[in-house]
């Protein structure tokens, strides 16, 4: 997400050749940019899922003209005249086009245009301001580079994130008012005081240090999404029926529960916005004459998004497959290959394209997600605005509805390392598509049908019988023999 954006074609549009011109556009989904004769002029830009239906459309001649040849003004948008370069980049996928059209706006509007065209709004986070004399959480959508530790998100809307903060808070005593305290025994105080949920702070009922161990384990807790207090309340649960004290077990058993509820509130993408990382997979863009077996990979981290990556999905079996075999080795047949007990001797140097054919898929994913590190790292840490626009997109993306979303997500496991195996599985999905429903059978039919059966040594002696559908015979096979 750079502002040098460039289009990856451009050809000059010449109304006499319209036909012959639009037919070097592909009929794919993309973003183009029509621009006049002046270089400084702002062009027309705009995403399609269709580039050459989209610009036959905008290019095409008038659709009535008068008796004097000249076109009849008409509500539809006719840019035919006006138009001198066409600037276009085809993608795979909404979220590339969304992706590349903000690039592209960004570039050519400035970022603060491109976010009002785009409609493109921080998201909202939860933040523990740790750094503070008495810390407190709230929801935010302002984030701030030094909070980026204790800023926790994003949420899908500002109601999420208050309901889970809320939960959470219900669960410890920190304070929720908004104030700059300033402590001394007469304060008045509020009504989370009054009801025993708040640790008073400003009448000087704690100390520091109690005060500054319970933000520690809210702070945990956000970390955490819940699990460093499911272990506490469940290590004193287990230690209570180990007392045989039942009561206590059960209550600590209702408080665990709580807990647990509190934390199913929240996603498994929210985490501390500066350890936000995500591989985001989808279509590639097509290529003229070419039958892709590959997947485009998008990588989220310090604040950008980068991409897309080709992966190929060569030797790659898809899990549905996988389940209908039930070897994981004959699923990935490059997991068999010979392993040598000895080093080989030294042997000329194979050419680059032949290492990458011979690579197992587990390298060449591993390979592909170095590229988008190293790319990411190469473009240093990302502004704070320009992390909230890439925030927004993903955001824009991941919320929408599980069947309206295309692609597949993945984050990374506990040790930060990414799940490979989880990724070239995705990917070969999204290669092979949505599986195809399967042929419905009419056992009613098949129990109806009808077959002939001679019986050997019996010349001319016939019987009919009904023949059994395949899930219903037994495992013994039924011979004519047996039958007669």
């Amino acid at each position: 997400m750079s502002a040098d954006f460039n289009f990856s074609h451009r050809i000059e549009f010449l109304p006499a050749n319209a036909d012959e011109i639009l037919r070097n556009v592909p009929a794919a989904p993309g973003v183009f940019a029509l621009r006049g004769e002046r270089e400084g002029d702002e062009p027309y830009l705009t995403r399609a899922a269709d580039l050459r239906r989209r610009l036959r459309r905008l290019l095409a001649p008038p659709e009535a003209v008068d008796e004097q040849g000249r076109p009849v003004l008409s509500k539809r948008l006719n840019l035919r005249e006006k138009v001198r370069w066409i600037e276009w980049t085809a993608t795979g996928s909404e979220f590339e086009s969304a992706l590349v059209l903000y690039c592209a706006s960004r570039a050519v509007y400035g970022a603060e245009e491109a976010r009002r065209r785009l409609r493109l709004h921080p998201p909202y986070f939860l933040r523990v301001t740790m750094t503070h004399q008495h810390p407190r959480a709230y929801s935010t959508n302002r984030l701030s580079k030094r909070a980026l530790a204790e800023t926790f998100g994003p949420f899908p809307s500002r109601a999420a994130a208050e309901r889970y903060c809320d939960a959470v808070l219900d669960l410890f005593k920190l304070r929720r008012c908004y104030e700059d305290l300033q402590p001394y025994p007469e304060h008045p105080g509020c009504v989370y005081g009054e009801m025993k949920k708040c640790m008073e702070p400003c009448k000087l009922a704690c100390s520091a240090e109690e005060y500054a161990a319970e933000a520690q384990r809210v702070f945990r807790f956000f970390a955490t999404s819940g699990e460093s207090m499911l272990a506490e309340v469940a290590e004193q649960r287990e230690k209570a029926s180990e007392a045989m004290d039942f009561e206590e077990a059960a209550a600590l058993h209702k408080q665990w529960e709580r807990v647990k509820a509190a934390s199913l509130l929240v996603d498994e993408l929210v985490r501390p916005v500066a350890e936000l990382r995500a591989v985001v997979l989808q279509e590639a863009a097509p290529r003229a004459g070419e039958k892709l077996e590959e997947a485009a990979v998008f990588l989220l981290e310090r604040g950008r998004i980068v991409g897309p990556e080709p992966l190929s999905t060569l030797g790659v079996r898809a899990v549905r497959e996988q389940t209908a075999v039930g070897s994981s080795l004959f699923a990935q047949p490059l997991m068999l290959s010979a392993v040598p007990l000895d080093e080989p001797a030294s042997v000329p140097e194979a050419p680059a394209a032949m290492k990458t054919a011979t690579l197992s898929p587990e390298d060449r994913a591993r390979e592909v997600l170095q590229r988008l590190a190293e790319r990411a790292d190469s473009a240093g840490e990302a502004e704070i605005n320009e992390r909230c626009d890439s925030l927004s997109l993903f955001r824009r993306w991941y919320y929408r509805p599980e069947k309206q979303r295309a692609g597949e997500v993945f984050l990374p496991n506990a040790d930060g390392a990414w799940p490979i195996r989880r990724i070239l599985n995705g990917a070969a999905r999204i290669v092979l598509g949505p599986p195809g429903e399967l042929q419905s059978v009419d056992r009613e039919a098949a129990k109806n049908l009808k077959t002939k059966v001679i019986h050997p040594g019996r010349e001319g002696v016939e019987r009919v019988v009904p023949v059994l559908p395949k899930r219903s015979r037994s495992r013994k096979s039924v011979t004519p023999t047996d039958i007669g």
